[in-house]
């Protein structure tokens, strides 16, 4: 008799750097209906969605070079812009590397 199928994890792919990690394993910024971009803890709440690595390099990237922007298909406002960039500073700098993350690269060679 077979037992219960494991869970099957949730992915999602941070907008700066590319990386498939578990959604769990990211932060989700929603650009609310009401127009604030804010940082959602819960994952849940509604609007346009992005995602970004609990790292501050990803946070650089996803704010100063636009990504965020475009994933959000919204220009961020200087307020809201302070209010994630005090979110990203107390983010480590740089993430170890998990075994749950995949790059884009990584997927290619299983598509070989």
């Amino acid at each position: 008799m077979k037992g219960p199928r494991p869970r099957k994890v949730p992915q999602r792919t941070c907008v700066a750097c590319r990386t498939v990690r578990a959604k769990r394993d990211l932060v989700r910024i929603v650009r609310t209906l009401e127009g604030p971009v804010i940082v959602d803890t819960t994952g849940k709440k509604s609007g346009r969605g992005a995602y970004l690595c609990r790292q501050q390099s990803c946070w650089d990237v996803g704010l100063r070079r636009g990504a965020l922007d475009r994933a959000l298909k919204h220009s961020i406002t200087g307020e809201d812009r302070l209010a994630l960039e005090s979110f990203a500073a107390t983010l480590p700098p740089r993430l170890e590397e998990s075994p749950s993350a995949v790059t884009e690269h990584h997927l290619d060679d299983r598509r070989a």
